[in-house]
Parts: C-alpha cells; structure tokens; sequence
C-alpha cells in the first residue's frame, strides 16, 4: 500500500514530462516556421524532388498553417503561465493547478492534431511515393519523441517499482 502515492506521483510526473516535450516540440517547430524570413521550404523541395507547381501549393498549405501554429503555440505559453502560478509555492497539486495541466494537455494535444493534419494535407499536395514518405517522416518526428519519452519513464517505473 505505501508504493500507491510512488506511482501515483511517477505517473504525474511522467506526465508533466510528456507534456513539457509536447510544448517545447510545438515551440520550436512554430518559432523556426515563423522566425525563418527566407525560403524555408527549400530544403522540402530537394528532399522530395518536388515541382515548381509541387512546391507552391505546399507553400500555400504552409503559409495558412503558421498563424494557427502560432496562435495555439501563444494559447499554450499563456496556459503554461498559468500553471506554473497555480503551482508556485504549492506543496502539493491543487484543483486549480489540476485544471491548468488538463487545459494545457488538451491544448497541446490539439496542436499535435493540427500538425499532423497539416502533414497530410502537404503529403497529398506531393507524388504519392514522395508523400507517403514525407509523412512517415513527419508522424515520427511529432509523435516519436514522445513516444522515446514515454517509454524511457515506463523502463525507469519498472526499474524503480522492481526494487521495492
């Protein structure tokens, strides 16, 4: 019964961790999108070996995409403000600091949804070949540090909870 409150509070910090990874995955791919005044979509270009025609209708899906990136990504900056108020001080989580965590997660899990989204609609803009790959590509960069994040907390939980 004592390794209750253990793997109740593993649990939540594995969960703040995936968390915090969700918000600095989102933060940097909207800041490089956004920050980057140039061509920034050169190098997709001579990846995929894409058209002229290819290329433009890609940018086109990229230029609608980074102010809904960008307006999540300030969305979940404030949101984490907020936690991290609910939380200064505190000495255990409270229902208010709860609350802010679940609002950031649906947050983040929503940018997650729309990059994916996105993803898609730049794979099917591609030849099919090229797309398919491009998207794999893509699925494993958002989702797959995650999932290295996941799996290196669930190896250290059976490791601990092992040992007791």
């Amino acid at each position: 019964m004592k390794r209750s409150p253990f793997i109740v509070l593993l649990l939540l910090v594995a969960g703040v961790a995936v968390f915090a990874t969700s918000y600095v995955l989102a933060q940097r791919l909207c800041a490089k999108h956004i920050a980057s005044s140039t061509d920034d979509l050169a190098w997709l270009r001579q990846e995929f070996q894409l058209s002229a025609t290819e290329l433009t209708r890609i940018r086109e899906l990229h230029d609608g995409y980074l102010p809904k990136c960008g307006e999540l990504c300030q969305q979940m900056a404030v949101k984490k403000h907020e936690l991290e108020a609910a939380l200064a001080g505190a000495t255990n989580v409270t229902a208010e600091a709860g609350q802010k965590l679940t609002e950031l997660a649906a947050l983040r899990v929503q940018c997650q949804r729309q990059m994916l989204g996105h993803f898609v609609e730049v794979s099917q803009a591609m030849p099919a070949a090229q797309g398919r790959r491009y998207l794999a590509e893509m699925q494993r960069l958002t989702l797959g540090f995650h999932e290295q994040i996941e799996q290196s907390m669930s190896n250290a939980a059976d490791q601990t909870h092992g040992h007791h």
